[in-house]
């Protein structure tokens, strides 16, 4: 056996490489060829010699070598490491080799071992030495120590760990920083984002048309404001991108056609422009409704509305506007009137005809509101503008057709030679004639103007829908009143104003009442009569409408009657009634000033020649509602009163204290100040007695204005003097709103010069107003109103310190209340206790 010797295997071979993967360098190349005579015997060697060599062993059987090599497997399988720790080795054909952990070499899982197998193991081994049972016992014991240390340590980290997972305060707030930043980084993106795209729209459009849908998917982020700034973008690319016509897609059989890149890049381009434009608008529908985006959503839709009216999606966008056009929100309501109103005024952007689709959505929104609706909804039609010389342009155009034609026929009867030598002019005058009729009809298919008929159609059927609206609302007003009046409802409802669309209707008929056909005078004037009355005959009735509103009414019907003074012939007697009663029923924190002053102005002083008795009747009644009401109120009054005096000379009678009233009574002996006819009152009976309380008013100018009016006598009848001043200009101007009020600068001085060097009354009287009209002092009127509202301050604090004081007192005489019924439920308890003590 010692003589036998070992068999040694050859190393293993490299694994087998194609001689497509080898690559040799340049170098190793140039080295060869320089070197050909040191490899000339790479030639001459044996390779199946060497293999048989390198694979095989000499003088050693194949079954013996086979049997080696299933040993070397084995030892080398057991000598693999785990593929955890160990590294993979990469040959050269680019495969990983893994080495594999022995099976047998795997730790114990406990360090502890029984005694059992320790003696075991110390008879297995020879060369270790046996230990003692003590022996044993103390290692046991260090073993068990080590393995409670390891324990411990085992089980603090993990405690660590779970406090470190824990998060603090600090972490907390990095974490928000951080998110905050992302969310900042990722806005500033977007926004940059948006503007890069918006540029490149409006750089070259037609390149980049495709932008216009990743704008639109911005719009659609989660971030709030992320997506106003996306639609106010989108807003300005389309105000410029968007052409001056209406956008005609192209049909089935035109796409079949064969047309040239130009065309076909042209159709995408407005195909691409088309579809976004209509989701932009579909997305801005449904934001309308959120209360976020509500007034950015309806700014891009008026913008659109009032930039593009004659653009595809119109319909829809009036539609939107007009369902608005009465919010709760001021600022969309205001957005949508405005829009309308630009409709109107600008007719030349459309044609006229979102003019008439805007009136017909009003008057059809306001039958289905039953008339319940904003008064801004209204005032709109106010911008309408209408053209009553239409119909003479074409009625000229005929005309001149028919000379030319009668000019022809007398041509034909002129000589040959004539004819002859006029043939070359005519034939030039044709062609300019021909051209110009070319161009003239050119330029009408560009300018989109429609024809005169057509203008005339639109016009017809805008008045046809204005007015009906009208005409429903005062219906509307007039049915309600009557069922307000029956069920004695008044103004005990509630309702703040029950007829929010009347005073724009009244106003709307006052401003077209040209335009209104006869065939319905004579129903107009009935139907405001009765709402002068209050909407019926009684006097419930009368408290359903306001006294501006009724004011209003009785305003319509005179501008009626004045436009179609010659078409109509009507008493206004009852009108004049109703002015007389209403004047007495204003008051002026309530109804609107203003419209009173108006009606004095278009009833009383523009109005022709009054009956003596009537003209009286006002006279005293607006010289008694002037000691009633404001500087304003009672300067537009005294104006009215004035010019009422200066139109009926025979009314001046009421100045002369000395003759006495019933002088000129007339039928009436006797002044009735409550009758409700000017012509029963009897005024000519009368005195005006207010004016001497007048001429000590506050207000320097209407003090001056009362006497100029006392210093008028009958001596100067025949003069009559017209005042430059109206009703409403005398409110405005007088009115305490107005700064620098009290500085009155009349003309009245001025056109009376002449009386008041005439008689010495009248200077005596022009003397009078120099007293009150003396400059004040800022300063004491300052002084006397501190003063003034010290006192005030004084009488609050005092009233203040008295209510403290009483609650107070009262609550220490609960608290002493308290104490004595306190001290009443202790005294039986004592006497128990003494009780069971003895």
């Amino acid at each position: 056996m010692r003589n036998k010797k070992k068999i040694i295997l050859p190393p293993q071979l490299p694994p087998d490489i194609s001689e497509d993967e080898i690559e040799v360098s340049d170098e190793d190349k140039v080295f060869v060829s320089e070197n050909k005579d040191f490899a000339g015997f790479l030639s001459t060697l044996d390779t199946t010699s060497i293999t048989k060599h390198v694979t095989r062993v000499a003088d050693v059987k194949e079954d013996t070598l086979e049997a080696l090599y299933e040993q070397q497997r084995k030892k080398s399988s057991q000598k693999e490491k785990d593929p955890v720790d160990a590294l993979p080795i990469k040959d050269s054909s680019g495969n990983l080799h893994y080495l594999k952990a022995p099976k047998n070499s795997k730790p114990p899982e406990n360090d502890l071992e029984e005694p059992g197998q320790d003696d075991e193991d110390d008879a297995g081994d020879k060369g270790i030495v046996k230990l003692t049972k003590a022996e044993r016992r103390a290692k046991l014991k260090k073993l068990k120590k080590e393995a409670k240390k390891h324990g411990k340590d085992s089980a603090t980290p993990e405690v660590e760990v779970q406090v470190e997972v824990e998060p603090t305060p600090q972490a907390a707030v990095l974490d928000e920083v951080k998110k905050d930043l992302t969310a900042e980084e990722g806005f500033e993106s977007k926004k940059h984002k948006l503007a890069e795209l918006g540029i490149a729209l409006l750089a070259d459009p037609e390149a980049n048309i495709k932008s216009l849908k990743d704008m639109l998917h911005i719009c659609k982020d989660k971030d709030h404001e992320i997506v106003k700034l996306g639609l106010l973008s989108l807003l300005a690319v389309f105000k410029d991108l968007i052409p001056g016509y209406r956008i005609r897609l192209p049909t089935e059989k035109e796409l079949e056609m064969k047309v040239s890149k130009d065309v076909k890049k042209m159709r995408l381009y407005e195909s691409t422009l088309l579809n976004t434009y209509k989701a932009y608008l579909q997305r801005l529908a449904a934001l309308e409704k959120q209360p976020s985006f509500q007034h950015v959503a309806f700014r891009c839709i008026c913008t659109l509305l009032d930039a593009v009216p004659y653009f595809n999606f119109r319909e829809d966008l009036l539609g939107i506007v007009i369902k608005n056009i009465s919010s709760s929100d001021e600022v969309v309501r205001k957005l949508c009137c405005s829009t309308v109103k630009s409709l109107f005024t600008n007719e030349g952007k459309h044609g006229g005809e979102a003019t008439v689709e805007a009136v017909r959505l009003i008057a059809n929104y306001v039958k289905a509101r039953n008339c319940q609706l904003h008064p801004d909804s209204i005032e709109v039609f106010l911008s309408l503008s209408f053209y009553e010389d239409l119909g003479k342009a074409a009625k000229e155009d005929d005309k001149n057709k028919a000379k030319n034609k009668r000019g022809k026929k007398r041509k034909d009867h002129e000589d040959p030679r004539q004819k002859k030598e006029n043939d070359k002019k005519r034939s030039r005058q044709e062609q300019l004639i021909k051209t110009r009729e070319e161009v003239a009809a050119d330029y009408k298919a560009v300018a989109y103007t429609p024809d005169v008929m057509e203008r005339r159609r639109m016009q017809t059927e805008t008045l046809s829908a204005v007015f009906e609206t009208y005409f429903r609302i005062l219906k509307h007003t007039m049915q309600s009143s009557a069922v307000r009046s029956e069920t004695n409802l008044g103004v005990s409802t509630g309702a703040s104003d029950p007829y929010p669309l009347l005073a724009p209707c009244l106003q709307g008929l006052g401003k077209f009442s040209h335009l209104i056909d006869l065939d319905f005078m004579g129903d107009l004037i009935n139907s405001l009569r009765k709402l002068a009355s209050g909407g019926g005959d009684t006097d419930r009735s009368s408290k359903c409408l306001t006294v501006s509103e009724r004011l209003r009414c009785c305003i319509v019907a005179f501008r009626v009657m004045k436009s179609n003074l010659d078409a109509l012939n009507v008493d206004l007697q009852d009108f004049f009634v109703q002015l007389y009663n209403i004047i007495l029923e204003y008051r002026p924190g309530r109804d609107q000033g203003e419209v009173l002053a108006e009606a004095l102005k278009i009833m009383l002083c523009e109005d022709r020649q009054h009956d003596m008795q009537k003209a009286a009747a006002f006279v005293k009644r607006l010289a008694t509602f002037s000691l009633c009401f404001g500087s304003a109120e009672s300067m537009a009054a005294l104006v009215t009163l004035k010019h009422l005096l200066l139109k009926n000379v025979k009314c001046r009678n009421l100045l002369e204290n000395d003759a006495g009233g019933g002088s000129v009574s007339g039928l009436i002996a006797k002044y009735h100040p409550e009758a409700s006819d000017p012509n029963l009152s009897g005024a000519l009976a009368s005195v005006l007695w207010e004016l001497n309380l007048l001429s000590k008013h506050y207000h320097p100018g209407v003090s001056s204005m009362v006497s100029s009016i006392s210093s008028m006598n009958t001596a100067h009848s025949n003069q009559v003097y017209l005042s430059t001043i109206t009703p409403q200009q005398a409110f405005l101007d007088f009115s305490l709103e107005k700064p620098g009020s009290f500085k009155f600068q009349g003309d009245i001085r001025k056109s009376n010069n002449k009386r008041k060097r005439g008689t010495d009354s009248s200077t005596s009287t022009g003397m009078e107003p120099s007293e009150y009209t003396t400059s004040i002092n800022d300063d004491e009127v300052k002084k006397k109103l501190s003063a003034h509202f010290m006192v005030l301050r004084d009488i609050k604090e005092n009233q203040r310190l008295r209510a403290e004081l009483q609650s107070t007192t009262s609550s220490i005489e609960l608290y002493d209340e308290y104490k004595k019924q306190k001290k009443k439920a202790k005294k039986p308890q004592t006497k128990k206790i003494k009780i069971l003590t003895k």
